[in-house]
């Protein structure tokens, strides 16, 4: 009769420490969290920094095309008329028909407070840590906003938030625990083994769930390849916050434009609208529910550089998706890009914090009190009036 390892010791064996009775394997840039009522909230990072002026582009403003001659594109072909004044640039075309249906809305010239030294990763830790100061320290805790919202959330379980993708994800982090899951990963287990622990364990429900629900992600994960991967973290994603998850956030890469940025945002798109699509088409009617935000750590350059690119910058946009919302709408207040206008002379203008968007998506999606949001899950912030982005 073989050894009886404890279950606790089987589990981190096996998975790498990833996985526990009360939290399912996962890893680190999506957190899923049970809680009362049919509200959902999906955050995703896109990392790299996001051009907003080259995803919804000011193209009624005269000095766009003077500031990137070959970067700017007129309505028709290259760019989705939005309101008259913004469009949607060409590779986001798939989600075109959700603009149409009140399901798609952007925020325009945003940040978070931090400024200036546009490292990305400082500002990728300063983006989900939430903190206030500008220049990029994190809260004492060190921990991500997600994860303090899940403790104001009434009736929330945050022993069941879990976390989906490669990278570590600051935003999860915190006193409420969450388990991860990667979809390269593999269990490690032959078949034989897998039936002998079926067998030992077979009175135990508990653990008989956490180790069935291990081996179905890890099969998921194992038959995954690199250009399938973000429809496989946004379909588990998807197949959770159908069941008792209500709270859902991942992580997008490349969003580095220094080069080609024409042929950059042509490929790195097809992750984004892919992940919102997946979303909308697996979640059904929870969809009518659901909130979809993508935040990035800063924008870029208003000027193109000399590689048909563009440089770290400030200001950028926010991406809204879901039905939930009161869509088709550019919310911010636009700074203009006049030299006058320009943060230090070379980017876009932040009129709008970033986080105060954020805190108005959680009240109005799980009740969660200002006072609340404003000293604790983004301390310092002012929330101001509400900018009417839900439904």
């Amino acid at each position: 009769m073989p050894d009886m390892i404890s279950r606790r010791r089987l589990l981190q064996a096996t998975l790498g420490g990833a996985c526990s009775m009360a939290a399912h394997p996962l890893v680190s840039p999506v957190v899923l969290a049970a809680a009362p009522g049919e509200q959902r909230l999906v955050v995703i990072v896109l990392r790299g920094g996001m051009d907003g002026l080259g995803v919804i582009q000011p193209y009624a403003d005269r000095r766009l095309r003077q500031l990137r001659p070959t970067l700017a594109q007129r309505p028709g072909e290259d760019l989705h008329d939005l309101d008259g004044f913004f469009g949607l640039h060409r590779s986001f075309g798939k989600l075109m028909p959700l603009w149409q249906a009140g399901e798609l809305s952007f925020v325009h010239a945003v940040s978070t407070p931090y400024r200036s030294k546009r490292s990305h990763f400082d500002g990728q830790d300063f983006l989900e840590n939430g903190g206030s100061s500008p220049d990029g320290e994190l809260t004492r805790a060190r921990d991500g906003w997600l994860n303090r919202a899940l403790g104001m959330i009434p009736g929330a379980r945050a022993s069941t938030a879990i976390a989906v993708g490669r990278a570590h994800m600051i935003l999860l982090d915190g006193q409420n625990p969450s388990g991860s899951w990667s979809p390269a990963n593999k269990l490690g287990l032959r078949e034989d083994e897998r039936q002998l622990l079926s067998r030992i364990y077979a009175g135990d429900e508990l653990f008989t769930a956490a180790l069935g629900e291990a081996m179905e992600l890890a099969d998921l994960g194992g038959k995954a390849s690199k250009k399938e991967n973000t429809q496989t973290v946004a379909s588990f994603a998807t197949k959770m916050l159908n069941q008792e998850a209500r709270i859902a956030a991942f992580s997008l890469t490349g969003w580095d434009t220094h080069r080609n940025q024409e042929r950059a945002l042509d490929r790195i798109s097809r992750d984004l609208v892919t992940a919102i699509l997946t979303l909308r088409d697996g979640l059904g009617r929870n969809w009518d529910n659901t909130t979809v935000v993508a935040i990035t750590e800063f924008g870029r350059t208003a000027r193109e550089n000399g590689n048909r690119g563009t440089d770290h910058g400030t200001g950028s946009a926010m991406v809204l998706a879901g039905g939930a919302l009161k869509g088709s709408r550019v919310h911010g207040t636009w700074p203009g890009l006049g030299e006058s206008d320009l943060f230090e002379n070379r980017d876009l203008l932040p009129t709008e914090d970033l986080r105060r968007h954020c805190a108005w998506l959680l009240a109005g999606q799980f009740g969660i009190a200002a006072s609340d949001l404003e000293k604790t899950v983004f301390p310092g912030l002012d929330m101001g009036a509400n900018p009417g982005i839900l439904a």
